[in-house]
Parts: structure tokens; C-alpha cells; sequence
């Protein structure tokens, strides 16, 4: 393959051959050398041969082997004659971030940190198969993944404010959950408010540097201020759902003897009911995905209400923003000169739209979306801002994380558990881990440098770096 420099941070593959677009990689050399290492660049070629795209295909620095197609991708189809796939939106749907503000300083949290990291170990269950009885049923499951966090919030758990401050307002439409299999929900009933495992957790960050003032101030962040991140999805729900319909779209490619370069890359046309089956099933999963982040974080708020004998208002335990980065969504933008309705894949990549966008929050539309970007365990996170250049560059598109450089079989084999705990410990990190095979395939050698990550979105012009942020308590699966 013929990779050619654009720029310091930007790099393209031209379409030849069986490949319908160019793609566009976002990287420095040192990145790109560890995209190399894997299946990536094989898979986002194999991505490009698919019909229906439109504009290039993306990769974020944060790139790297996944199923079919890479995490760290991004991949447009039209709405009016495009196709969808479910394998490109990958098995956790929803897989989000959303940050949790309070009126805290480090200083005030110091004492109370170990109490408040084994509180929230309590009461909100991590790690594989992890549930939790809050009294759900199959029909609030099926509600829940109609409406969305509307739903719980009727049911008391959450308050009407958080709305307003969760991509879709925490509740895409047109989900039917019709279209979403009995095994899906029964798998659904229990998980909800629970993080799970692998890269999931709930973190207590300190900001450690303020790099924009003024958007700081309208975002509600300060030097020294503690924040609480929670990465999770849509549990066994999603991968459910992503099972089911990756099966039925395999089935239905075979039987309409539709040639892919992978089978991974199984896809259905929009004018097939498959395609709308699956879209509206996969809304249900974003509905719930949603929904889960809300229930632990109401669960989060009665710890700290409870540890600080005060309530959580009273703590400014209010959301910053909520995002999901494995997700397929209906966009308009301009492409090749021309504005049109696209199906926009995100497999591991962020929203980052700039100030203006209709979708945004009131509060955040004259400003640009908060981009909330996840280190690995024990390194630094990163608030961000989506600037106008991603529009034109990205399709609205940044980076979601870190990204693996090892596998989690070579972080388990290559990386001792003791040496992260000392690791963490050194650094002032409570950290509460339920598998000890965890703390290798997390550590932050498995990751790349979450710093030099950001640094190339900011430099390509489609994220601006508003805060960075330390971790002082950690809580994985």
C-alpha cells in the first residue's frame, strides 16, 4: 500500500483497484508505526471496497485491530441509497463516555478518597456478567429502550436537567424495540447500572491544567477540581443485539451471493428491511446504553450525598456531557460540495462537532460539544472541544481514547499486575480492580500515549484541548 504524507499529523491511502474511496489517517510517524503492527490498515482497505460510500474513510491516532473494521473509524454512507453495517458499529453499542462535574477540590476529597473509591466499588458492580436488582422488569426494558433516560427519570432514578446534556438528549428516536430479540432483553434486565469489564470503568480525575480559559468557564471546569468519568455501554443488551444482526445480514449477504472482501464486513442496503430492522434495533441498544450511564450516575450521587453528608446538588454533581463512540448516526454535512444526509459510522471515534450545530446543547451550541477523551488506567484523560476543521476534515469526527498497542492475551503474558499496582500507587491512585488478569490488560503500557493522541487531533484542527485531567481513584470489572 502507498502511504502518502499530507502533513505533520495527516496522511492518505488513494483509492486503486477494488477500492471505492481514499482514506484519510490523522497520525504522526511513530503512531503510524504501531497502526502498522496489526490488521488495521488491512481492514480500512478492505472497509473502502464496500459499495455506497461516500467521502473518505477515516482513521483516528487512537487506531487499531477490531472486528471487521478498525476501532478508530469512521465510515459514510447516504441516507437516501447507502447501507449500514453492523459490524462497522461494533459489538458495544453506545460504548460512551459521559463526565460528572462537582464543586470538589482534590484538597476537600483527599481525606475521604479510599471511603468513597470502596462506596462506589459497592454500589455500582463492575467486572464480567456483573448485575445488579433494581427492580426492573421486561417491560421497563422494553420502555427503556424506546424512550430512553426519559423513562428511568419518570421512574424517579436521574433528574429532567441530565437531558439536556447527553448526545440525543439520551434518547434516539426511532428506536423500536420490536426489532430487538427476546435473548437481548432478558440479557438486558439486570445490567442496567452496571459498568462490566475490559476497557470499562468509573474514574475520580483531578484537573490538573486548564489550556482554554474562557471555554473552561462555559464547560464548568477549574484547576484542581474533581471530576468523575464513567466508561461504559450497552452491556450484554448491545452485544446481543450486534450478534443477532451481524448473523442475519451474514445470512442474507450468502443468500444474495454478495461478495465481501471479509465476512466481518456483512452489510444490508437501506431499501432492505434489514437494514431498517437493524437500525432501529441498534437505537434500542443506544437507548439503554444511555439509560445505564444515568442509573450509576444516580447510584454515584447517593454515595457522595452519603459520604459528604450533603446532597448532591449541594457537591455540583451535574453532567458535563455524555458521548457515545461506537454508534451509527444519521448527519448532515457537506461532502464533495455537496450538503447531503449521510449514515455516519463511528467504531471507537467521537462526535466532535464545532459551536453552531443544531444538535448540541443550548448551553454548548454557541461554544462547540465537549469531546470527553479517556487515558489508559493510571494516565491522564483529557477534555476537549470540537472545532470547525472537523466538519470539513473528519465528519465531525475525533479520536475516543488512548488505542491498544498490545493485545490483552500479550499484556497478560508481558505486563505483572504488581507492577501496574506499585505503578498506580507511586502516583497517589486508590484503585479498586475485581480480576487480577485486568490489571495487565489495562495497564498503561497496553495503551499508547493518550498525550501524543490528543496532541495530533488538536494539531489536524478538529479538536482543541480544553483540560487535562489526573486520576486519583480508579474502579474496574
Amino acid at each position: 500500500m502507498n502511504i502518502k504524507q499530507i502533513n505533520e499529523v495527516k496522511y492518505i491511502i488513494e483509492k486503486e483497484g477494488n477500492m471505492n474511496a481514499n482514506i484519510v489517517i490523522f497520525s504522526n510517524n511513530k503512531l503510524l508505526e504501531n497502526i502498522k503492527r496489526d490488521r488495521t490498515l488491512n481492514q480500512i482497505i478492505n472497509a473502502s471496497t464496500l459499495p455506497n460510500i461516500i467521502g473518505n474513510l477515516l482513521l483516528m491516532p487512537d487506531a487499531h485491530e477490531g472486528y471487521g473494521f478498525p476501532v478508530g473509524g469512521v465510515l459514510a454512507s447516504p441516507v437516501e441509497d447507502g447501507i449500514v453495517s453492523p459490524g462497522i458499529c461494533g459489538f458495544d453499542i453506545n460504548c460512551g463516555v459521559r463526565v460528572i462535574k462537582t464543586n470538589l477540590t482534590y484538597d476537600e476529597i483527599k481525606p475521604k478518597l479510599k471511603t468513597i473509591i470502596s462506596e462506589l466499588f459497592k454500589a455500582v458492580p463492575s467486572g464480567v456478567g456483573s448485575k445488579i436488582k433494581i427492580g426492573l422488569t421486561e417491560h421497563d426494558i422494553k420502555n427503556i429502550g424506546e424512550e430512553g433516560v426519559n423513562y428511568i427519570i419518570d421512574k424517579g432514578i436521574g433528574i429532567k436537567e441530565d437531558i439536556d446534556y447527553i448526545e440525543e438528549n439520551g434518547s434516539m428516536k426511532g428506536a423500536n424495540i420490536e426489532k430487538v430479540s427476546q435473548e437481548a432483553i432478558k440479557r438486558g434486565i439486570d445490567e442496567l447500572g452496571t459498568i462490566g469489564a475490559g476497557n470499562h470503568f468509573l474514574e475520580l480525575q483531578r484537573v490538573e491544567k486548564i489550556y482554554d480559559d474562557n471555554i473552561a468557564k462555559e464547560y464548568g471546569l477549574f484547576e484542581n477540581q474533581v471530576l468523575i468519568m464513567l466508561h461504559t455501554g450497552s452491556r450484554g443488551f448491545g452485544h446481543q443485539i450486534a450478534s443477532d444482526y451481524i448473523k442475519r445480514i451474514s445470512d442474507y449477504n450468502k443468500k444474495n451471493n454478495i461478495k465481501l472482501v471479509d465476512p466481518e464486513l456483512g452489510y444490508a442496503h437501506i431499501s432492505n428491511h434489514i437494514a431498517i430492522d437493524y437500525l432501529e434495533a441498534m437505537k434500542a441498544a443506544v437507548n439503554y446504553a444511555f439509560t445505564n450511564r444515568e442509573i450509576i450516575t444516580h447510584n454515584i450521587r447517593k454515595v457522595f450525598e452519603r459520604v459528604f453528608n450533603k446532597s448532591f446538588d449541594e457537591l455540583g454533581l451535574f453532567i458535563l456531557y455524555d458521548v457515545a463512540h461506537n454508534i451509527i448516526k444519521e448527519e448532515e454535512h457537506i461532502i464533495e460540495n455537496k450538503r447531503v444526509k449521510v449514515f455516519v459510522h463511528r467504531k471507537g471515534a467521537t462526535r466532535a462537532f464545532p459551536k453552531g450545530r443544531i444538535e448540541l446543547p443550548k448551553a454548548y451550541r454557541d461554544i462547540g460539544q465537549p469531546v470527553l477523551i479517556p487515558g489508559s488506567m493510571g494516565t491522564s484523560s483529557y477534555i476537549l472541544s470540537g472545532m470547525p476543521q472537523s466538519l470539513t476534515e473528519s465528519l465531525g469526527s475525533t479520536c475516543h481514547g488512548a488505542g491498544r498497542v498490545m493485545s490483552r492475551h500479550q499484556a497478560v503474558r508481558e505486563i505483572p499486575p504488581n507492577k501496574t499496582l506499585s505503578t498506580m500507587r507511586e502516583k497517589g491512585i486508590e484503585i479498586m480492580v475485581k480480576s487480577k488478569n485486568l490489571i495487565s490488560e489495562e495497564a498503561e503500557w497496553a495503551y499508547k500515549d493518550v498525550d501524543e493522541v490528543v496532541s495530533i487531533v488538536e494539531k489536524a484542527g478538529i479538536s482543541k484541548i480544553i483540560s487535562k485531567n489526573k486520576p486519583i481513584g480508579v474502579m474496574k470489572g
